[in-house]
C-alpha cells in the first residue's frame, strides 16, 4: 500500500502526523458503512466501537459542514446545528456529498477533502488516545490522535451524538 494511497492519508503525511491505516475486507453489498467498520475493527483488532467515528455531511444554511461521531450513535442535527453556530442542519444528499467532498459515501475522509468544510467533532473522542476513521476507501480506516483530528479538520467539539 502506498503511503499516499488516498487524499486522507496524504494530507496527514504533509502535515506530519502519526498515524495507522487498518484495512478490512469491504463487503460491495454493505450499506452500513460505519457497522461494518465497526464488526470488522473491534473483532481483529480489538478496538472499542466507541473509537471508530463516522464522518457525515450535513447541509447547513449556506452550504455544507461535516460532523464526526462514534459509528454506532446516532446525529443529533439539532446539536450538530448549534455547534457550528447555524440554525439548523440537515443531512447533505448523497451526491452532493461525494462532489463536495472527492470522496464516496462510506468512504468520506474528514481529511483531504477537496475544501475545507466546517466541522464538528463529539467531545467524546477526547476521552481517547486514538481515534479511527475512514482513510477515503472503503475497508481503509486510519487512526489518529482526536487532537490532531480536531486541529486538521478545524472542527469545534461538542456533544453531538443524540
Amino acid at each position: 500500500m502506498g503511503r499516499a494511497a488516498t487524499p486522507a492519508i496524504a494530507a496527514l503525511v504533509k502535515a506530519g502526523v502519526a498515524h495507522e491505516v487498518v484495512t478490512f475486507d469491504h463487503d460491495p453489498r454493505e450499506r452500513s458503512f460505519g457497522v461494518e467498520a465497526v464488526h470488522a475493527l473491534t473483532t481483529a483488532r480489538g478496538i472499542a466501537p466507541e473509537q471508530i467515528y463516522k464522518t457525515l455531511i450535513i447541509a447547513v444554511p449556506g452550504g455544507l459542514a461535516v460532523a464526526m461521531l462514534p459509528a454506532p450513535a446516532r446525529l443529533s442535527l439539532k446539536a450538530a446545528a448549534a455547534a457550528l453556530g447555524v440554525a439548523k442542519a440537515d443531512m447533505a444528499d448523497a451526491a452532493v456529498a461525494q462532489r463536495a467532498t472527492g470522496y464516496l459515501v462510506g468512504a468520506v475522509s474528514p481529511f483531504g477533502q477537496r475544501k475545507a468544510l466546517p466541522a464538528v467533532v463529539d467531545a467524546g473522542a477526547l476521552a481517547w488516545d486514538r481515534v479511527y476513521c475512514s482513510a477515503g476507501r472503503r475497508g481503509w480506516d486510519v487512526g489518529v490522535s482526536p487532537r490532531d483530528l480536531i486541529r486538521l479538520t478545524g472542527a469545534v467539539t461538542a456533544d453531538i451524538a443524540a
